[in-house]
């Protein structure tokens, strides 16, 4: 049972899992309580500048750039098209439905700036310079990696 103990101790001090989604939780709170009063999510927010930098996008080329699942991405590009946010475009093989931003949604990610910038500020003092610039060093690390 010691030995149990001791893993279940380790386990509780030091899994790198736990640490990483608790981070995340919480600066998702922080953006998604700044972003609130204009009816977007973070996660929404990352999707449609991911397709304002695209131009064109489909679910998986979004869902590579965020590390997401395409039925996630699928599911949110549906729900924006029906705020408005995202435009279809013709598909020439049939096999995807391509988006773009549409004018509402360009005009919600300008008007999306200034809490996104109280949102940025705020995760800065909650990690620390050096903690968000480890994590941006961190996160720059696994991109490239993978490119």
């Amino acid at each position: 049972m010691a030995q149990l103990d001791q893993k279940i101790e380790t386990i509780s001090e030091e899994c790198l899992i736990v640490r990483a989604r608790m981070i995340s939780r919480t600066l998702s709170a922080i953006y998604d309580t700044a972003l609130r009063p204009l009816g977007v999510k973070a996660s929404q927010l990352n999707i449609l500048v991911v397709t304002g930098k695209l131009g064109v996008a489909t679910p998986g080329e979004v869902g590579c750039i965020l590390h997401l699942e395409a039925s996630t991405v699928s599911r949110n590009v549906d729900r924006m098209r029906k705020q408005g946010w995202l435009d279809d475009e013709a598909d020439p093989d049939g096999r995807a439905t391509p988006f773009r931003l549409s004018a509402s949604g360009r005009r919600l990610v300008a008007s999306a700036w200034p809490a996104w910038q109280r949102a940025q500020e705020e995760a800065r003092e909650v990690l620390g310079k050096t903690g968000a610039d480890d994590l941006s060093r961190i996160a720059d690390r696994m991109w490239r990696s993978e490119a």
